[in-house]
């Protein structure tokens, strides 16, 4: 989707007879000058928009996701998917709560929610790759059974027995006026383009995603490495959890229900092609920040929660039908 989406941004520039730099012909450079622009209109639309505390805690309605959102890009780089991530939060959240319960230290909760995330990626992997039951219909079945391991072990209660020092994860600040949500995902975000761009395990899940055949011949263990793709995926759902948890100050089996469409519109929408084989973490993380803002703006005009999933389920169906709608007229036009 990236090669094709850079192809349409190159005709129209020539067809305007302009001539554009290499970056400003890039999807990211699209998603950016968008992201420009409803920033902009966000700040028409509020004059309190701008206030460094109301940019600042406007950042909660999407790290938790953004989070999520930088190891999904590489699963489904590896023409994978992974639609449980909510549900893993859910459950760890739960086994953090009865954790809690038991009166230990900080420490040990969120260790027993990143053991808790680790081992729902791990039973992911080896689902996929071991049985090799493909991924979509894998994560539908732990999306309904994480959260229903939840549901089982809390009913409808909720757990608020968390201690005091548990709350900065979820509602501290650093320097005074970025939340620690931010600041996490920030490093997590350089981390991750680190790793993608610049390592061989980044090379390595372009090869697979480009071809798993020709990367397990080129000598690649590419079940290994889905394996622990998933893991980590398993694994920042945790870190996710624990975050949403610290926020709200509670458990419910209810918690992050329906947060899979925002999680992979952010993907998506950031150009991962959903066929594998492309995409860039700079591109997510623009797109985090566009998704931030379009719900932002929304909640500064009131508009329903409901009006939003729509807005958001247009954008992802939108992204991935574009390719093709491309292919279309294409193909018109030369006829």
């Amino acid at each position: 989707m990236d090669s094709v989406n850079k192809a349409v941004i190159e005709n129209s520039a020539k067809q305007a007879g302009w001539h554009l730099p290499t970056w400003a012909k890039s999807w990211e450079a699209l998603l950016l000058l968008t992201a420009v622009v409803v920033f902009l209109l966000n700040c028409m639309a509020s004059p309190y928009f701008l206030d460094p505390w109301t940019l600042s805690d406007a950042t909660f309605n999407f790290t938790e996701k953004a989070i999520i959102a930088l190891p999904l890009a590489l699963v489904i780089i590896v023409r994978e998917i992974d639609i449980s991530v909510a549900s893993i939060i859910a459950l760890c959240s739960v086994a953090m709560g009865y954790t809690a319960q038991a009166g230990v230290g900080v420490e040990l909760i969120c260790l027993v929610g990143l053991a808790v995330g680790v081992c729902c990626g791990l039973f992911n992997g080896l689902l996929v790759t071991r049985l090799n039951i493909p991924s979509i219909v894998v994560t539908i079945g732990t999306m309904s059974l994480f959260r229903g391991i939840a549901y089982i072990l809390l009913g409808d209660q909720a757990i608020r027995d968390y201690p005091p020092a548990f709350e900065y994860f979820g509602q501290g600040y650093v320097f005074y006026v970025f939340s620690f949500e931010f600041v996490v995902f920030c490093l997590l975000a350089v981390l991750f383009y680190v790793l993608l761009q610049k390592t061989n395990f980044g090379r390595r899940t372009y090869a697979i995603g480009n071809n798993p055949t020709a990367a397990f011949y080129s000598g690649i263990n590419v079940a290994n490495h889905k394996l622990i793709l998933f893991t980590l995926v398993g694994f920042f759902s945790a870190v996710a959890s624990i975050m949403l948890t610290s926020r709200l100050g509670s458990t419910r089996p209810t918690i992050a229900l329906g947060w899979e469409l925002n999680i992979v519109t952010m993907v998506v929408l950031g150009g991962v092609s959903i066929l594998g084989g492309s995409g860039t973490i700079i591109g997510v993380v623009i797109s985090v920040f566009l998704m931030g803002l379009v719900t932002v703006g929304l909640g500064l005009l009131n508009i329903p929660g409901i009006i939003m999933s729509i807005i958001i389920g247009s954008m992802l169906i939108g992204v991935i039908a574009l390719p093709t709608l491309i292919k279309f007229f294409a193909e018109k036009r030369r006829v």
